[in-house]
């Protein structure tokens, strides 16, 4: 089985989150953890338009993000990967310069420090230097970065589709196999 934690940060993108979340959940084969930062809490009621705690139920465990004495706090706890869906300049930064001032980034450490796979989907546009410069450190360290663009090659007819093409190439990545959206035959 495979554990992956899931972090939401405080950018607009809460889609993207709880659309992973609810292809995972219909997947045995795979364990979620959760972590939420406050301002991600409130673009989730924003965005969304339901509460925190329906957008919780999509995982498996939960941990408040200045919970420091969770399981995933620590190297020792194993896990396959880490998925940051939207992540914020801020959070992005305090990954790249390993300022652990939370769960989000410390778990995003932690994948860092022990080799396993982080995925990143940073949520602004456009990008100033110092977002590149922090994304191509991240990038030579074997951090996957993964803006939302979507292809149109498939045809979206919806918002839903755009999502789908996203989060299921997050899915490809994390080598889940998922049938999300149209793939390109040429």
């Amino acid at each position: 089985m495979k554990k992956i934690i899931i972090c939401v940060s405080g950018a607009s993108g809460a889609h993207y989150a709880k659309r992973l979340l609810e292809v995972l959940k219909d997947n045995e084969n795979v364990k979620t953890c959760l972590i939420i930062s406050n301002s991600a809490k409130k673009i989730i009621q924003h965005e969304l338009n339901i509460t925190v705690d329906d957008f919780i139920k999509l995982s498996d465990e939960y941990y408040e993000n200045n919970n420091f004495f969770s399981p995933v706090a620590s190297g020792s706890n194993i896990f396959d990967a880490a998925v940051v869906v939207p992540c914020s300049m801020k959070t992005l930064s305090s990954i790249a310069n390993g300022y652990t001032s939370n769960l989000i980034c410390r778990v995003c450490d932690i994948a860092l420090k022990e080799q396993r796979k982080l995925i990143i989907m940073p949520r602004e546009m456009p990008f100033n230097a110092i977002h590149l410069e922090n994304m191509l450190k991240l990038s030579k360290l074997g951090v996957l970065i993964m803006p939302p663009i979507p292809g149109f090659y498939n045809e979206p007819k919806t918002i839903d589709d755009i999502i789908d093409f996203v989060v299921g190439r997050i899915l490809d990545n994390l080598g889940i196999k998922n049938n999300l959206f149209k793939r390109w035959k040429g």
